[in-house]
């Protein structure tokens, strides 16, 4: 039987468009799938310090760089959610992809914070939202590396950033931590626990903690990543995460794994990079074979 591709990358972030970059560039018949613009998660960091050849760029721009190497080299990319893949099938609410490989890079989505579904002042993207609280009060719930670089970017643009952090210390680099430290008009508040959230027609305007009471227009959480898992029944996981051998393969022979969706102790930009290129070696040596 005749399948439509070599491999099919299932997301399109950085770990997803590199794999695919390798792939083609091996000349095999790559596809990318995914439900959401290139690039995933990157496109909601506003500063990126530590990705080697740039002393700063934004996630934006750096998921166009590399999307502009992927479409140069001619990869599809299409759009649809996946709910189930079998029989070296990958069935998305549109169509049904036959191929002889598959890579998951599917990443992490945010974790929510209990009791906000209803409020249309919370968000998860600084970079996204920032700009509907010109000159006004925020919080942001979470103190660590990402939710600092969130908290810089807030920071240039409201009025007042309340950082409301249930640690009792910064974990993360302390470059980040002493330049939030600098800023004048960010309030950091540790060992603060969120007890209840007041609001007026589904507008937050007080949060209530142990540490006191903040009025806000609006509050932005970082509380960390979960996986995006739960359609794939027949795959080994770890608390949703998906577990890979040293060549980046699951249990199921014909499927690969790499970046922030797989278990591991490490999750970076560059660790998701080196995992995608190992899965993309092991493809195609298993390919050629």
């Amino acid at each position: 039987m005749k399948l439509d591709f070599d491999c099919v990358i299932v997301g399109a972030g950085i770990a997803g468009m590199t794999a695919a970059i390798y792939l083609k560039r091996s000349n095999l018949n790559v596809l990318i799938l995914d439900n959401d613009a290139p690039g995933g998660l990157l496109n909601k960091i506003s500063s990126i310090e530590n990705y080697p050849g740039f002393i700063n760029i934004s996630g934006p721009d750096l998921a166009y760089k590399i999307y502009e190497q992927v479409n140069n080299l001619g990869i599809e990319i299409r759009y649809g959610k996946v709910i189930d893949i079998k029989d070296h099938q990958v069935i998305t609410d549109l169509e049904t992809i036959t191929t002889k490989k598959i890579i998951l890079a599917i990443g992490r989505k945010a974790r929510k914070l209990e009791n906000t579904n209803n409020l249309k002042n919370v968000s998860y993207c600084a970079v996204c939202d920032a700009n509907l609280y010109k000159n006004k009060t925020v919080a942001l719930v979470g103190y660590s590396n990402s939710e600092m670089e969130e908290a810089l970017y807030l920071a240039d643009i409201c009025k007042k950033v309340i950082i409301i952090g249930r640690g009792k210390e910064f974990k993360g680099e302390e470059t980040l931590a002493d330049r939030i430290r600098s800023k004048e008009n960010v309030e950091i508040e540790l060992d603060c626990v969120i007890k209840t959230l007041e609001s007026d027609n589904d507008i937050l305007t007080k949060i209530i903690t142990n540490k006191g009471e903040f009025l806000v227009d609006g509050m932005f959480i970082a509380i960390g990543y979960e996986p995006n898992t739960e359609f794939l029944k027949d795959i080994n996981k770890d608390k949703g995460y998906i577990i890979v051998d040293d060549k980046m393969k699951t249990n199921i022979d014909y499927i690969f794994a790499c970046g922030d969706i797989i278990k591991k102790d490490i999750y970076q930009l560059t660790t998701a990079v080196g995992e995608a290129t190992i899965a993309a070696i092991n493809v195609k040596k298993e390919i050629n074979n």
